[in-house]
């Protein structure tokens, strides 16, 4: 039975712009547990660069390539959602349109911090504007410029960096195998099977199908090809 929320909350409870007495705003809460309820994605900086891997919840007829939960965003920076996918499709969208109004304007890559601010103020004003809600998904960022970079923005708007992260619903064990067995300047195949068995140990069980890597290298972006995932997970699966 669904537990409906006490009656002195219900005015706080359907307005996204005003604030509870206790300084909540339900609505930015709830799209957080959008995230927390989704597949875990985690994120592993190292050595050269920095390896995003997400966990897709795939049924038996449907097409795994057309869940797409990383996402290249310019040459050189990658997302991975975690929430609402079309959210998340959004968000990416607007990501390449500042990356390429960047590179015309200034005729540079457009840095990764700038551009997580970007998306973070995105986020942010929809909090704050009436008839509309939050968006309900949480972005990891990795790219390169001058050396890796790994942000987090969740549904409020706030940025944060982390050298590896983990969100979604198998967060907390993931988060527990990153703190014991992270290390700086790890070799990019210690990164993977760090990233591989924190999502293992969050999602408990993976198979080809429902995986997906991404991986900065060298200063450039790709999503890892199905032969080589099927190489990269095989002690995994």
């Amino acid at each position: 039975m669904e537990i409906q929320p006490p009656m002195k909350q219900m005015g706080y409870d359907r307005a996204i712009v005003v604030f509870s007495p206790e300084g909540r705003m339900y609505q930015v809460e709830y799209a957080r547990k959008a995230v927390e309820k989704a597949s875990t994605v985690v994120g592993v900086t190292f050595a050269g660069g920095v390896v995003l891997v997400a966990a897709r919840s795939i049924q038996k007829l449907l097409v795994p390539e057309s869940v797409e939960k990383i996402s290249k965003a310019d040459e050189h920076i990658g997302i991975a959602a975690c929430g609402i996918l079309a959210d998340s499709r959004v968000l990416v969208d607007y990501a390449r349109v500042k990356s390429q109004v960047n590179k015309i304007t200034y005729n540079e890559p457009i840095e990764i911090s700038a551009l997580v601010k970007d998306i973070c103020d995105r986020k942010q004003k929809f909090t704050q504007m009436g008839g509309i809600r939050p968006f309900g998904v949480t972005l990891l960022v990795a790219g390169s410029d001058g050396g890796p970079h790994l942000y987090e923005t969740d549904p409020s708007g706030t940025m944060r960096e982390w050298r590896a992260h983990a969100v979604g619903r198998g967060s907390k064990d993931a988060k527990k195998v990153l703190m014991e067995d992270f290390k700086d300047g790890m070799t990019k195949e210690k990164a993977m099977d760090l990233a591989l068995k924190a999502l293992k140990t969050g999602e408990k069980k993976l198979t080809l199908r429902s995986v997906e890597i991404g991986l900065i290298e060298n200063g450039k972006f790709r999503i890892i090809d199905r032969n080589e995932l099927k190489e990269v997970i095989k002690k995994f699966v």
